[in-house]
């Protein structure tokens, strides 16, 4: 499978039904850390008023807007385009990698198909998305970390979910889940000494976790989402950092 090279060549195609106007300058920020987006295309029907917010963003983005009527009423046709678009390009061999942008579960086997064809899948939705999505990714970002707080409310109004909050030290270490995916980590990663290089620990957790990221807590980083879970010890080492299965010794005071 490709490597997420900033230099590979992306696919980004986007679900206007199921996206949330508001994330698109986030979203396109975070496509640029995996890759370069040569393909932008956003489906939806766009005869109709629900996707008026959506039009401003074609042009300032470079969004290529993929007209789909919806042939029978309670049928979304959006995503049958989506899905052909989507392995035509993929027949191109053109392609590294595809972010998908959606919280249906409906492209669950597409995202699994591309996988399996080599491509990194990017999947992109919001925290309602069906775990089986989730899953057939090799990442999955929420959505909801590129909402600022004052898009908060315009987000409820229209059903979607507001910004995220971070997340007290309690609230962390009572998460039993996230606290044994770091001791695995950790353990898998660490030499001799029992000290583990912090990044490959977060490269572990991924795997394991494909929507795994600091910020769904309320972190900007993973060093500061160990800190703030306060059970293991983080220590510098010039520019790199290492984690152990051990809570930081107490200064004292």
């Amino acid at each position: 499978m490709n490597g997420n090279g900033k230099g590979d060549s992306l696919a980004v195609l986007i679900d206007a039904d199921n996206a949330n106007p508001a994330i698109i300058e986030g979203l396109l920020a975070e496509v640029a850390r995996f890759g370069v987006a040569s393909v932008k295309r956003i489906y939806g029907d766009w005869t109709t008023p629900g996707l008026g917010k959506w039009k401003a963003s074609l042009l300032e983005h470079s969004l290529q807007p993929i007209q789909q009527f919806a042939y029978t009423s309670g049928k979304n046709a959006t995503d049958s385009a989506m899905i052909i678009d989507a392995m035509d390009l993929l027949y191109t061999g053109t392609f590294d990698g595809f972010c998908l942008v959606s919280s249906d579960s409906d492209f669950t086997r597409l995202a699994a198909r591309l996988r399996e064809s080599g491509k990194m899948v990017y999947g992109f939705g919001e925290q309602k998305t069906p775990r089986s999505l989730v899953a057939a990714c090799d990442r999955f970002i929420y959505t909801e970390i590129f909402l600022q707080r004052d898009d908060s409310s315009a987000a409820a109004a229209e059903g979607h979910q507001g910004a995220i909050t971070r997340r007290s030290s309690q609230e962390l270490r009572q998460d039993a889940k996230l606290c044994n995916l770091f001791r695995q980590a950790i353990d898998a990663a660490a030499g001799d000494d029992g000290w583990a290089n912090l990044g490959p620990v977060g490269s572990h957790i991924t795997k394991q976790m494909p929507e795994f990221d600091p910020r769904n807590y309320g972190y900007s980083k993973l060093s500061e989402l160990v800190e703030g879970i306060g059970l293991f010890t983080l220590r510098r080492d010039n520019t790199l950092l290492w984690i152990k299965n051990q809570r930081p010794e107490k200064r004292g005071g």
